[in-house]
């Protein structure tokens, strides 16, 4: 309990370790740190637990910008319990049918399936929308890949459904800079990567008219009136608080702390003065996957303090990797992802070789007591991309009964990407560079607010 972690001596009596010069010994310190805080806030006053104890305690669910594991035990992550940790609300039947209403459009599949589930003062959204108020989406992706994979399209096919649907302009940031600070890579090869994305973005259909798509290396060092925002946001958050809220520690750099003022940034109408002009009273909605939530509960902290409106949230669940529901897919490894220039062939073999099955064992146990849905990770996917309700509801019956097999249901999650990769692909291959630097080019945009 005695561990003074910013002195030159680390003391630890339980254990016996004593250690002199935090410089020799740095990466012991750090992981000390992180043992101390887990003592101190998981087992409390308990003096007389071994590490035997603490390990056997059955790991929470872990949900952060960066992580997203379900609890040990667990096949999926909680959502429910997320929304308590976060505080956010459930998107219920009454929200739903109020967007149709406002609209006069079908809701996407997306919002019927519970695949956005959660949201903060969407109702604010649509009392502005209603009184013919303006408002503006924005969302984003952080480029650490050449391709943007399964999981990234999910939130672009939304808002692409958003800006159809309300017909509001949109602002797409790319983080390269975020992605230089957290990766092994270049500062140039961060910024190659986010014109690459741009790319899987553009390609899903936006409005050229009524969209800007940024990176932050190009347009921080371009606009004044968005660094003013940056500084603003930064000099409200303190360093504990911004450790509280994202982890940091005494080993990471100073850019990462200073880097979630740069993701609030956008949340406010005047750091785009080329389509707003110097207004600040906006109001802004950010469809994104949950784990994005804690930059935008600090940019919530801080907007009534500049005088801003606080920005609605829409939060996705998590698209589940090809080894099972317990985490997201993840860029970073090949085999847990399908990436959008995956070949038809690609993703056949990662389908069949690699996606978790609910299913089991032998054919005579599957026809007897039939499939889990809630794991079977070719199920979750159809959930995603087959626009047939009736058809997926088939399915889910079917693959439950017992009278659909793993193999059969594979087959069918494989013919459907293979059309959505497909799609997709043309409409990539068919860009040009041009049109590509117009969707990134600070313009004038003929916004009728």
């Amino acid at each position: 309990k005695n561990v003074p972690m910013l002195s030159g001596i680390v003391r630890w009596s339980s254990t016996g370790i004593v250690l002199h010069s935090i410089k020799r010994f740095k990466a012991i310190s750090n992981y000390l740190q992180q043992v101390y805080k887990y003592t101190t806030t998981e087992v409390g006053d308990n003096k007389n637990c071994t590490m035997a104890e603490i390990n056997s305690k059955p790991k929470e669910q872990h949900v952060d910008p960066w992580t997203a594991v379900a609890a040990e035990g667990e096949a999926t992550i909680n959502y429910d319990k997320l929304i308590k940790q976060f505080g956010s609300q459930r998107i219920d039947q009454t929200l739903l049918d109020r967007i149709e209403k406002s609209t006069g459009k079908p809701v996407h599949p997306f919002l019927r399936r519970g695949v956005f589930f959660s949201h903060r003062d969407l109702e604010l959204i649509l009392d502005a929308y209603d009184k013919k108020k303006p408002f503006f989406i924005y969302t984003g992706r952080g480029p650490s890949s050449e391709s943007m994979h399964l999981g990234h399209l999910i939130p672009f096919l939304f808002t692409k459904y958003l800006q159809d649907a309300f017909q509001v302009p949109l602002v797409v940031q790319l983080t390269d800079d975020e992605k230089f600070l957290w990766k092994d890579l270049g500062a140039e090869e961060a910024h190659r990567l986010a014109i690459e994305n741009a790319k899987d973005i553009i390609a899903c259909g936006f409005d050229k008219e009524n969209t800007f798509i940024f990176s932050d290396i190009d347009y921080i060092s371009s606009s004044t009136a968005f660094y003013y925002n940056m500084i603003k946001i930064q000099k409200c958050v303190t360093f504990n608080q911004a450790r509280a809220i994202f982890g940091f520690s005494d080993s990471d750099n100073i850019g990462k702390i200073a880097f979630p003022a740069i993701q609030a940034a956008p949340s406010f109408s005047n750091s785009f003065p080329h389509m707003f002009g110097t207004r600040k009273d906006i109001m802004c909605l950010i469809p994104c996957a949950i784990d994005q939530d804690p930059y935008f509960r600090m940019t919530r902290d801080v907007a009534p303090r500049l005088g801003y409106p606080k920005p609605a949230l829409l939060h996705s669940i998590f698209f589940p990797a090809l080894q099972g529901t317990r985490s997201k897919m993840s860029a970073s490894d090949v085999n847990s992802s399908i990436f959008l220039t995956d070949t038809d062939g690609e993703i056949k073999t990662k389908i069949n070789k690699y996606a978790f099955s609910g299913g089991k064992d032998t054919i005579e146990e599957h026809r007897k007591h039939g499939g889990n849905t809630e794991i079977d990770v070719s199920y979750q996917y159809l959930s995603f991309f087959l626009d047939d309700d009736k058809k997926l509801q088939e399915i889910k019956e079917n693959y439950e009964s017992g009278k659909l097999l793993t193999g059969e249901l594979k087959r069918e999650l494989i013919g459907v990407l293979q059309k959505v990769f497909g799609d997709h692909r043309k409409k990539r291959n068919a860009l040009t560079d041009e049109e590509v630097k117009e969707f990134m080019t600070p313009r004038q945009f003929n916004l009728k607010f």
